[in-house]
């Protein structure tokens, strides 16, 4: 058993307050926009008594993955945890599926592409499913809404631009007008001007205030994205899409190629080990928006919210439809209660302080900090007062 020091990751659009807090750490001037918890190598996780988390899988991968994990994933983690405190909305973006990762990262790796390049599109050869659990209310856009509902949102709107969007899904009712709209917008050769975005953002605006506006949350969100990001045709296509909010415990899944956004709030964030993140828009960072609409799903589809599955009175486990992770919450008490699943673990504490034992050790976990359990220490058991999130493989 491993205490973790996670990689702090400060990117522009991060909470200057909310990390920091969790870690009961003081806060500086700067964001910390994620925290994370894992072996891939961009950001690694340090362990407190030295060296980094995928030097000591590396040691001995089969102790710290077991025989099913290696066989499977080889001998890595096949997974990546992190906390990610968004203040500000961050990138537009889609995640790549397996095949397309490993074709991308192929030919950059090929151009001589430096894999911490910033204009990198594929940092690594694997897909990044994801899945995020909600720690305060959490705003996010996730995939398409349904042709019919994008077309009522656009036809009321007194802009050219929105107009002739509206045009297009009305000659084409499915996911091809999706993907024409998606295309004009965000491809460089056809994206509109600065001054047609901002007649969209005015013209939601208008609405909003004069009580017409037929989805008053769309036309937030795309005010707000567009005084975030003057010009870009994010905010415009964010109309296109499915707002959520996830109240605390709630659980999003985003499968590859459901594109999506990020606006403000506290998550536990589970992905596949990848850093794989092809933006569109909306960001200061690098954006190859050809790439994220080719590997884009424009199908109508509702977000995918996982229900907990109650395996014991204290214990939730939330199913991804994913073979990389599988996430369980327990609810901590005064009596030593055992864990489920099996190999490899990443645990970390929401609220209050854990204690957590093996049959060798035992180690308190307080809020916000990670440990890594290896297979071969075997079961698992905590107490103490909060709640315990744990990841592993299922």
């Amino acid at each position: 058993m491993l205490k973790l020091s996670g990689a702090k990751q400060r990117y522009a659009w991060g909470s200057k307050s909310a990390l920091p807090a969790l870690l009961r750490e003081s806060a500086d001037s700067r964001p910390v926009a994620e925290i994370w918890y894992g072996s891939h190598p961009i950001a690694p996780t340090l362990l407190e008594e030295g060296g980094t988390l995928a030097e000591h899988i590396q040691k001995d991968p089969l102790a710290a993955l077991g025989q099913d994990t290696v066989d499977r994933f080889g001998e890595t983690l096949p997974f990546l945890m992190k906390y990610v405190a968004p203040a500000r909305p961050l990138s537009l973006q889609v995640h790549p599926s397996k095949e397309i990762a490993m074709q991308g990262y192929a030919k950059e790796e090929a151009e001589g592409v430096d894999r911490t390049s910033p204009w990198r599109s594929y940092r690594d050869a694997n897909h990044k499913p994801e899945m995020l659990m909600a720690l305060t209310d959490f705003q996010a856009v996730v995939g398409f809404r349904a042709p019919r509902k994008a077309r009522e949102i656009l036809r009321a709107l007194a802009a050219p631009l929105a107009r002739e969007l509206f045009d297009i899904l009305d000659r084409q009712t499915n996911a091809r007008g999706m993907r024409t709209i998606a295309t004009q917008l965000m491809d460089p050769d056809t994206a509109p001007d600065q001054a047609a975005v901002n007649e969209v953002v005015v013209a939601c605006r208008d609405r909003i205030d004069r009580g017409t506006t037929p989805s008053k949350r769309a036309d937030t969100i795309a005010c707000e994205l567009g005084e975030e990001y003057p010009g870009d045709a994010g905010a415009v296509l964010s109309l296109l899409l499915n707002p959520v909010t996830l109240r605390r415990g709630e659980t999003l899944f985003i499968p590859c190629g459901h594109i999506h956004a990020y606006m403000s709030g506290l998550g536990l964030e589970l992905m596949a080990a990848s850093d794989n993140v092809l933006r569109a828009g909306l960001t200061e960072k690098y954006v190859d928006a050809r790439e994220a609409l080719r590997c884009t799903d424009f199908s109508a589809a509702p977000p995918v919210r996982i229900a907990p599955e109650w395996v014991n009175n204290w214990t939730a486990v939330y199913y991804a439809p994913v073979d990389d992770f599988e996430l369980s919450l327990a609810e901590l008490g005064k009596e030593w209660r055992p864990l489920p699943g099996h190999g490899p673990r990443i645990l970390t504490c929401l609220d209050g302080e854990a204690t957590v034992g093996t049959k060798a050790t035992e180690m308190i976990l307080p809020r916000g900090h990670g440990i890594f359990i290896d297979a071969a220490d075997g079961s698992v058991r905590a107490r103490g007062v909060g709640h315990l999130a744990q990841v592993d493989v299922p």
